[in-house]
């Protein structure tokens, strides 16, 4: 890079760094799932059920800072801001000039990935070890060394450790091979060397998967029942639009441009498998965001080649600002959550499908942004009705949370490591850190809503106290009850430590 090119990058990667703090209203909490991947950190391993151990990595070196709120979204914003330097060196390997970074910069900036960079979920993993990865392949085609091929084989072990959805990226890569003149590689020794590097790095956490019974498998058949069967390949289709669809031109032009290049070819065969596997896997769209750097990066190439007048790059970059300005607001929580009601009352968005949730009812906000309230209010009230319980009654509680959302924020905002050591909960990794052998005699209840009749567990206690609620309405969680089930019977309790027991038996060999 020249100068120029230099402080335009620096300039982009800065921006899309401190864009998500500064955008983002103080007033929402953490997403349910971020509480989840944090409390990962308190219980380090090889692998969760739900997910690889990378974020939960992070998670610990999060909470040597304090584990603050900054803290866990420093690594989004971290590795969005790298995922934006990555995807400037493809412009430049491209043959991209200023323009050209200019252009793939804004559409990173200003799409899909603002959310994405927002969240610390694994998702900001996925797409940075796919863009190394293209990065590693885009090297290897112009030089043609092969030390190249290794390291693109570390960048999508890396991917492992960050997401088992990499695995769609490697099918794909092998398919595009195959399609283009780059098949011979195949045959060749160096690729093969290459996969083995990459079987080696990722051989821990599938050690660790074999000895808990596939749990990946276990999480995905869930995932499927649960959610993926009812996601229909239009749908699917249509969110690869509306997710770059300030830039949409420059992702239908970069790939167009790289299929007409015979050196860079395999990229385009490389989105079209990626796309119609995950079409066949019933994946979410989001799960191809992985891809698009590259195609934003061969988009501003075309774009620079195909606008010579200066006014009409002006135009171009401008209407791409102008169609993204109006997204940034669904896109992040940029007002407090009254406010962003009102605001979306007033632009009708219930009509537009956008504040419709997963039980199909619309809301007065974006379920996401919902999901970052009520947290704190619920673990404040629990806290305080379980620390005016008489001592005896303490040492024979636990704190329950329902799904994994509650037993994690519980566990983020507790204050009192006493009463965070008694959290529990059955659900998803939560699961496994119930210790063996645990005894109780009243359950601090806390969920969407009460057990329901016939759960032989909850019909054992002597007395049901209902102790508060959240009462945010704008929050996900309102009206979640806070119970206290007080004296349960040795017939309780013992059903109880044999469903837990049965339940983790399905994660052992």
């Amino acid at each position: 890079m020249d100068p120029n090119e230099k402080r335009l990058a620096w300039g982009l990667v800065l921006l899309k760094f401190a864009l998500p703090f500064l955008l983002s209203h103080p007033a929402f909490e953490l997403h349910r799932d971020e509480y989840l991947y944090y409390a990962q950190g308190r219980h380090l391993a090889l692998g969760y059920l739900e997910n690889p151990p990378l974020i939960g990595l992070l998670g610990w070196v999060s909470s040597l800072f304090g584990g603050g709120d900054f803290w866990i979204k420093f690594w989004p914003s971290l590795f969005g801001a790298a995922t934006l330097w990555l995807t400037l060196r493809l412009v430049k390997g491209f043959g991209g000039g200023l323009y050209a970074l200019l252009i793939a910069g804004l559409g990173l900036i200003l799409s899909a990935y603002l959310r994405v960079h927002f969240l610390f979920q694994p998702n900001f993993l996925d797409i940075f070890s796919w863009t190394l990865a293209s990065f590693f392949l885009q090297r290897y085609l112009l030089r043609q060394q092969h030390r190249d091929l290794y390291w693109l084989a570390g960048a999508l072990a890396f991917g492992w450790w960050g997401k088992y959805s990499v695995l769609f990226y490697v099918l794909a890569l092998l398919l595009a091979l195959l399609a283009t003149k780059h098949r011979v590689l195949l045959v060749r020794r160096p690729l093969w060397i290459a996969a083995a590097i990459g079987a080696a790095l990722v051989l821990p956490n599938l050690a660790w998967q074999y000895f808990h019974n596939w749990p990946l498998v276990h999480h995905m058949q869930e995932l499927r029942d649960t959610q993926l069967q009812y996601l229909s390949k239009t749908d699917f289709l249509k969110e690869q639009l509306l997710m770059f669809l300030p830039v949409s031109f420059v992702c239908i032009g970069g790939l167009w441009w790289l299929f007409r290049s015979a050196t860079f070819r395999v990229f385009g065969f490389l989105y079209v498998f990626i796309l119609a596997l995950l079409m066949l896997g019933s994946g979410k769209g989001y799960y191809a965001l992985g891809i698009y750097p590259v195609l934003l990066a061969a988009g501003g190439r075309w774009l620079e080649g195909a606008l010579r007048a200066r006014a009409l790059r002006l135009t171009a970059a401008g209407v791409i600002v102008a169609l993204a300005l109006p997204a940034i607001p669904l896109l992040l929580p940029l007002q407090a959550p009254p406010a962003m009601a009102a605001t979306n009352e007033r632009w009708g968005l219930k009509d537009m499908g956008i504040l419709r949730w997963e039980d199909q009812k619309d809301h007065a906000l974006q379920q996401d942004f919902a999901d970052m309230q009520g947290w704190r209010e619920l673990t404040e009230k629990t806290e305080r009705y379980f620390q005016r319980l008489p001592d005896s009654t303490k040492a024979g509680t636990v704190v329950f949370g329902r799904n994994y959302g509650f037993a994690s924020a519980m566990a983020y905002y507790a204050k009192d490591p006493y009463f965070r050591s008694r959290i529990i909960s059955d659900n998803g990794t939560h699961l496994l850190w119930i210790p063996d052998r645990f005894h109780y005699r009243h359950i601090l209840f806390v969920g969407e809503e009460a057990p329901p009749p016939g759960d032989v567990v909850w019909e054992h206690f002597a007395r049901i106290h209902v102790v508060d609620s959240c009462t945010n309405a704008l929050s996900r969680q309102y009206r979640s009850p806070i119970l206290f089930f007080e004296q349960t019977d040795s017939t309780g309790l013992r059903l109880a430590v044999e469903g837990i027991r049965e339940m983790k038996a399905k994660f052992r060999r």
